[in-house]
C-alpha cells in the first residue's frame, strides 16, 4: 500500500544555533527561478557573475573563485584532496572540533597530518604557529578561521606572511566566518579558502564557495587529468600524482568554470541561483555594515547573558561575532532548557561537541537571523526557560541589557538625524 504522507509543512523556527540559519526570502525566491541548460549562454553568464561576486566577498582578485556542489565540507575536501599529495606534511593548528576534521581529510588524502592542539576556548599566537612550521616544515598549513564548536576565531592577518617565509601554502576553512566577519584573502596572503552558504550568507546548505590563487592553481595543474570521453586532442597530463577524487578534482573544475566550459558535471542550477543571490545581498548591504551588524548583535547578546547571571565561554578577545558560547549553570539540565525554547518558543539554540558537550550552549546570530528582534526574543525565551528549570534569572534583566546596547549604538545616528 502506497503511503504518500502529508504536505511538506515544516514548523516555523527561529534558528539561533551555530547553523544552518533561516534563509533570506530573496534567496528562496531566487531558487524558484526556471531551470536553464548548463551551457545556455544565460546560465554561463550567471556562472561568471557568481565568480565576480565571490571575488568581492572574499576580497580577492583570484581568478579561481567558484562553487563546489555540496555542503561546506565539499569545499574543504575539494581543496585538500587537490592540493595534498600522498606523503605531504600538513600542519593543522586545531582549537576545536573542525581542526580535527581538517586532519581527518588530510589523512584520507594520504597526507601526513600534524595536529597542533590548544585548549578549547583559546587560539594560537603567530609565534606558536611559526615555531611549529619551523619544526615540521609542512607543505600546507590548514587552519579553521572560525570554529563554531568553540565559538573562537583564529587571527590570520600575520599567518600568511609566516607561510610565505617558509614556502608553505595557507588554506583556511571560513565556513563560519565568511559574510559575518572580515575575511581578507589577498591582504592576509591566504592561498585558498572555502566556505558554505548556510551560516552568515543566509542561504541553504548545499553549495560551497571557494577561492584559490595561482600558487594553488599551479600545484593543481601538476596533477592535471581529464577523463576519457571529454579529453581534448593533444592534452598532456600533469606529472604529479592523479587527484584521487573525480568529483572534487579542482583541475577539471577549473576547466568547467573557465572559458573552456569542459563538461565535468551538471551544475546544481538552483543552488547557483541561491549562492549568487546570497552573496549579492551581502555585498549590497556592504561588507563593513554587515560586519558591524554582527558585532552589535554579539555585544547585545553577551550583555544580556551576563545580566542574567550567566558566564560566557572562552577567551572573549577572540570570540566570533556571530556565535556565542555560554556555560550551562550548575544544576540546570541544558537539554531541558533547549527543549523548552524549541517546543514552547520555536527557537533553536545549540549544544556543543567533545569536551564541551553538555557544558555550554552555543547561540548563533548569523546572517538573516542576526537582527535585534531575534536577539531580544531569544534572551526573553532563555530567561523563561531557565526559570522553568530552577535557575533564578532576574525578570527582564537580559532584554533590558541588550536593549541598552542597541540604544547606545543608535544614539549617534539619532543625534545626526535631529541636527
Amino acid at each position: 500500500m502506497t503511503n504518500l504522507f502529508g504536505d511538506l509543512n515544516p514548523p516555523p523556527r527561529i534558528l539561533m544555533g551555530p547553523g544552518p540559519v533561516g534563509i533570506d526570502p530573496r534567496v528562496l525566491r531566487a531558487m524558484s527561478m526556471p531551470m536553464l541548460g548548463q551551457f545556455d549562454p544565460a546560465f554561463t553568464a550567471y556562472m561568471n557573475e557568481t565568480m565576480e561576486l565571490l571575488r568581492q566577498l572574499y576580497q580577492t582578485r583570484n581568478k579561481w573563485s567558484f562553487l563546489i556542489d555540496g555542503t561546506a565540507r565539499a569545499g574543504v575536501e575539494a581543496i585538500l584532496v587537490s592540493v595534498v599529495s600522498p606523503g605531504d606534511k600538513v600542519l593543522v593548528p586545531s582549537f576545536g572540533r573542525f581542526g580535527f576534521l581538517l586532519a581527518e581529510i588530510v589523512k584520507r588524502c594520504g597526507g601526513e597530518a600534524i595536529v597542533l592542539e590548544r585548549e578549547w576556548g583559546t587560539v594560537f599566537t603567530p609565534d606558536e604557529i611559526e615555531a611549529a612550521i619551523r619544526k615540521h616544515n609542512p607543505r600546507v598549513l590548514a587552519v579553521v578561521h572560525g570554529d563554531t564548536s568553540t565559538t573562537m576565531a583564529q587571527p590570520l592577518a600575520q599567518i600568511g606572511d609566516i607561510c610565505r617565509r617558509h614556502d608553505a601554502l595557507l588554506y583556511t576553512d571560513a565556513t563560519a566566518s565568511l559574510g559575518g566577519m572580515n575575511v581578507a584573502i589577498d591582504a592576509w596572503k591566504v592561498d585558498a579558502a572555502s566556505s558554505g552558504l548556510q551560516k552568515c550568507l543566509s542561504g541553504p546548505p548545499g553549495s560551497s564557495p571557494i577561492t584559490f590563487n595561482e600558487r594553488v592553481a599551479e600545484a593543481v595543474r601538476r596533477r592535471r587529468h581529464v577523463e576519457g570521453g571529454i579529453r581534448p586532442a593533444g592534452f598532456v597530463e600533469g606529472d604529479g600524482p592523479i587527484i584521487s577524487s573525480n568529483y572534487f578534482d579542482l583541475g577539471m573544475l577549473m576547466d568547467y568554470w573557465s572559458e573552456m566550459r569542459l563538461n565535468h558535471h551538471t551544475e546544481a542550477t538552483s543552488m547557483l541561483y541561491a549562492a549568487r543571490e546570497a552573496v549579492r545581498i551581502v555585498l549590497a548591504e556592504g561588507l563593513e555594515h554587515c560586519f558591524a551588524r554582527h558585532r552589535l548583535a554579539s555585544d547585545a547578546l553577551t550583555a544580556g547573558l551576563v545580566a542574567m547571571g550567566l558566564k560566557l565561554f572562552g577567551d572573549q578577545r577572540h570570540k566570533m561575532p556571530n556565535v556565542t558560547g555560554v556555560y550551562i549553570p550548575d544544576g540546570v539540565n541544558g537539554d531541558a532548557v533547549r527543549g523548552i525554547m524549541l517546543n514552547d518558543f520555536g527557537i533553536e539554540i545549540g549544544t556543543s561537541f567533545g569536551p564541551l558537550h553538555g557544558r555550554i550552549w552555543r547561540i548563533g546570530t548569523m546572517g538573516y537571523v542576526c537582527r535585534k528582534e531575534n536577539v531580544l526574543i531569544c534572551l526573553g525565551a532563555l530567561e523563561a526557560a531557565l526559570r522553568q528549570c530552577g535557575f533564578g534569572a532576574r525578570a527582564g534583566a537580559g532584554v533590558d541589557a541588550a536593549l541598552a546596547v542597541y540604544r547606545k549604538a543608535d544614539m549617534p545616528a539619532v543625534r545626526s538625524a535631529a541636527s
